[in-house]
This record gives C-alpha cells, sequence and structure tokens, in this order.
C-alpha cells in the first residue's frame, strides 16, 4: 500500500506548487491511476514517490514505512518504467537487461522471456539505439520488472505503441496487479486509464480534483439516459430517454419490445469528459 498525505513541492525559481496538497492511498495489489494533462503534476508525483525528487511537505509512507526513512534497500523494492527511455544505446536489448539486473541483488526474472513477452525476442541481441520509440519504450517496461519488484510507478507505459501492442502492454500490466504489486499509472491516455485503473485521481494544475474508481466517476458525472437509434421509413430516428422517468421507462421498454432499432447507448460519461467538466481544460492538453 502507497499512502500519500498533504504532497506539495514546488520547483526552484517557479511562481507556484507544481503539487498541491495531494492525498491519496494506492491499495496493495491495486493499479490507482494519476490521469491529467501535460504539466498537471503527474510526473513530479511520480519522482518524489521515486525518490528522484526530495520532499518538501507532506508525508509518504510505503506498507506503513515513511518514504523519508526508507534507504538503498527501498529501490529493491520499486519498478520504473519511465516515460522518456533511459537505455544504452551500445548495448543490445538483452545486454541492457543483464546490466540493470547488475543493480540488484537477489533472484532475477528471465530477461529473455521478459523481452520475449513485450515482442523484443526476436530484436533481442540489436543494438537498443537502432530500436524505434515503441521497441525503446517495451525495452523499458520490460526492465522495470526484471526485479520483481512489489511497486510498479509506470510513466505513460504505452506511449508510442501500436494499438494492438498496448493491448499486449495492458495485458501484461493487468498480470503484474493480480499477482499482488501496487501500481502507480501515470497517463493522459483516457482508454488505457479506464481499461487498467482500480482507482483514478485527476489532476489539473497541481491538484487532485477527483479521485474514485472509474465506474464510480462516469455514474457521479454522467448523464442517466440511453440514447436509441432506430430507422422508421428508411430514416435513422435517434431518442434519448431517462429511465428515472416512468415514461421514458414505458418507452424504452416498447422499444425494446419491438426490436426495431439499430444501436443503444448507456449515456455514462468518459473520463475526458469528465476531466472537461471538472477543470474546463482537455485530457490531451
Amino acid at each position: 500500500m502507497i499512502e500519500i498525505q498533504n504532497l506539495t513541492f514546488t520547483y526552484a525559481g517557479a511562481d507556484s506548487p507544481a503539487v498541491r496538497d495531494v492525498g491519496a492511498t494506492a491499495a496493495t495489489g491495486t493499479i490507482f491511476g494519476l490521469l491529467g494533462p501535460s504539466g498537471a503534476g503527474k510526473s513530479t508525483i511520480q519522482n518524489i514517490l521515486i525518490k528522484l525528487l526530495p520532499m518538501q511537505q507532506g508525508s509518504v509512507r510505503f506498507d506503513g514505512v515513511e518514504l523519508a526513512t526508507q534507504g538503498r534497500e527501498f529501490f529493491q523494492q520499486v519498478g520504473v518504467s519511465f516515460e522518456h527511455p533511459n537505455l544504452f544505446p551500445k548495448l543490445t536489448g538483452l545486454e541492457n537487461m543483464h546490466a540493470f539486473a547488475g543493480l540488484y541483488t537477489g533472484p532475477m526474472r528471465d530477461a529473455a522471456s521478459l523481452l520475449d513477452s513485450v515482442g523484443l525476442g526476436a530484436s533481442k541481441d540489436k543494438l537498443a539505439g537502432d530500436y524505434s520509440k515503441g521497441m525503446k519504450q517495451r525495452l523499458v517496461f520490460a526492465r522495470s520488472l526484471l526485479h520483481d519488484p512489489r511497486f510498479l510507478f509506470l510513466d505513460e507505459p504505452t506511449s508510442g505503441l501500436d494499438p494492438a501492442t498496448v493491448e499486449i502492454i495492458i495485458e501484461l500490466i493487468r498480470a503484474e496487479r493480480d499477482k499482488g504489486k501496487t501500481i502507480i499509472l501515470t497517463t493522459h491516455d483516457m482508454r488505457v486509464a479506464d481499461a487498467l485503473c482500480d482507482v483514478i485521481g485527476l489532476l489539473h494544475d497541481g491538484k487532485l480534483v477527483a479521485c474514485d474508481s472509474p465506474r464510480e466517476l462516469k455514474l457521479a458525472h454522467g448523464q442517466h439516459a440511453v440514447k436509441l437509434e432506430r430507422r422508421e421509413n428508411g430514416k435513422l430516428i435517434a431518442e434519448t430517454l431517462f429511465p428515472e422517468s416512468e415514461t421514458d421507462r414505458a418507452r424504452l421498454a416498447a422499444l425494446c419490445g419491438a426490436a426495431d432499432f439499430e444501436t443503444m447507448h448507456s449515456q455514462e460519461a468518459t473520463l475526458a469528459d469528465i476531466f472537461i467538466k471538472l477543470t474546463g481544460q482537455g485530457l490531451a492538453a
């Protein structure tokens, strides 16, 4: 479990904090998503949690132990996939994995198997400097799993990947969660966050403006309505009905009974809709 309380951080020379009084809890065996546009404070929070930035205000506890008291053994428990891949370009993919493994004590997962799992098995002997952006991203992700850490920090792990590979990475992240790992996922990709996260914190201007499961966020901020499309005399007709209304419930039952509709969609909000509603700013900004 990772517990964050009153976290505030200001960069040197900045007029205002990059992170403002953030508090959240990532339970063991769950994926906690930090969702927001560039500059919202996602990477700053992650960098504080992995001790790349100093603690200024607030507190963080890993399984009840204060981060400020953690020594070098802390890094044995933490795996990080950075948004901007940091690799040895003159080493092969497999050599990069072995070099990284040398930084840790204890058992390691099989490097070649991890590369296979992210689709890099055939490229393991190719220089990392010759990898494409997506291949480098996959190598950094595989590297984060090598020492089998208890806590995973994944910063935009699907950036630059094609849709098929994104699905592979999503399944691998789910598998790590199901092993009992605590995962912090930072992203501006609403679809990935929706597919993966057990809890999502929406960040705007360094503040946590909402925090709940994707389902509860959608129910709280969406429209309780159903939109149906049907054809009548060759013309497409759309109707939006509100199940809370007795009249609309009867109409919905009648249309469903007739079975002449072409599409039916609930009108819950997307995470992007919710973010815009709460902040007035788009996620991709």
